[in-house]
């Protein structure tokens, strides 16, 4: 029986809970290239952030404040000869969002095993973030000085819910079967200029293999994200469907009439197949489910970690490492809260009593 975070332990368990996690995605993600290895390995650096920031620690310098404080729990919990001192920290904590996001795979994963979710039907969503400070137009920026503190690194990016915003962006796959717990299980972070179709595309592989319905909004519409997904390398079907609304781009229909040859017929078929399947009663019902959980997934986790008003760092490596460990350690909240006898996603206890 695991004791409740308001009994003092809970962030002794949090702790433990992330070490195998964060173990195992960093050998997914082994270091490569020269130079001698680091003084501490990586997945150790990554568990100090993901605690700084359960705590709410925003700035880097808090969050080392704070670990440093609590350095000898920590060095006994994750087996360190001594602590990082604070320029091995600030260096280290650049660098650490690969592996989280690996740990946010794996943490996934996790909680599939653990039964904590059904991953028959995912949904997929991006969501905008502002920048610190003011905005930064770039065509201006060439014939006049630079606002004092804006991020450089940040670009602009548009939603039909946020419209313009110059800043980074999140894109969360949570689970959306009916029924079934609402939890990330693939994740990753970039300026808000990313576009959709290419930062899922990095996913499709990694989706889990009882995944059998793909929803998502028209921003994802391409083909070749729909063949990704319903077809293997060799062209046989996966059997999984891929539900998008499908656009109408320069005053095409949304499925063209001409018919080819090979390989082109071949791709518009499926996509008039993807097409008839959208708009068949089941596919609509299967499609609602994206508007109860990937788009109400997307506030909860702003509201959690304060993240509606704007992100947390300045440059873009920084916000990368920032929003992979919130979106991990939510997932272990939601894990520990399991633990505790708790069957649904209500984890703003524990971040209180942390």
């Amino acid at each position: 029986m695991f004791a409740r975070a308001t009994d003092g332990t809970g962030l002794t368990t949090l702790v433990k809970m992330a070490i195998p996690i964060c173990r195992a995605a960093q050998r997914e993600c082994p270091r490569t290239g020269p130079g001698r290895p680091p003084q501490f390995d990586d997945w150790k650096i990554a568990v100090l952030i993901v605690v700084a920031i359960l705590k709410g620690r925003k700035s880097k310098s808090a969050q080392y404040r704070f670990l440093h404080e609590r350095r000898r729990w920590l060095q006994r919990w994750l087996g360190l000869q001594r602590f990082p001192c604070r320029s091995t920290y600030f260096d280290r904590y650049r660098r650490a969002h690969r592996l989280l996001q690996m740990g946010v795979t794996v943490q996934g994963q996790a909680a599939i095993q653990e039964g904590l979710v059904d991953p028959s039907a995912v949904a997929v969503d991006k969501s905008l973030l502002a920048a610190r400070g003011p905005v930064w137009h770039r065509r201006r920026g060439r014939r006049c000085r630079r606002t004092p503190g804006v991020d450089v690194q940040a670009d602009w990016g548009y939603s039909n819910y946020h419209g313009w915003v110059y800043g980074y962006s999140f894109e969360v796959v949570v689970s959306a079967t009916k029924r079934s717990l609402v939890l990330p299980l693939l994740a990753s972070a970039d300026v808000a200029s990313r576009h959709e179709s290419r930062s899922f595309a990095e996913k499709v592989h990694a989706l889990p293999d009882v995944t059998r319905y793909v929803l998502a909004d028209r921003g994802y519409d391409t083909n070749d994200i729909g063949e990704a997904i319903e077809h293997d390398p060799q062209g046989r079907p996966t059997g999984r469907r891929f539900l998008c609304p499908l656009q109408a781009r320069a005053g095409k229909p949304k499925v063209g009439t001409v018919r080819h040859r090979g390989r082109r017929e071949r791709r518009r078929q499926h996509r008039q197949r993807r097409l008839d399947f959208f708009e068949s009663p089941r596919g609509r019902r299967l499609y609602a489910r994206r508007n109860r959980t990937v788009e109400p997934f997307n506030e909860w986790f702003k509201q959690r970690f304060d993240l509606h008003d704007r992100v947390w760092h300045r440059g873009l490596a920084n916000n990368q490492t920032q929003l992979m460990a919130a979106i991990f350690g939510y997932q272990l909240l939601v894990r520990y809260n399991h633990r505790c006898g708790q069957r649904h996603a209500q984890i703003q206890w524990i971040l209180d009593a942390l």
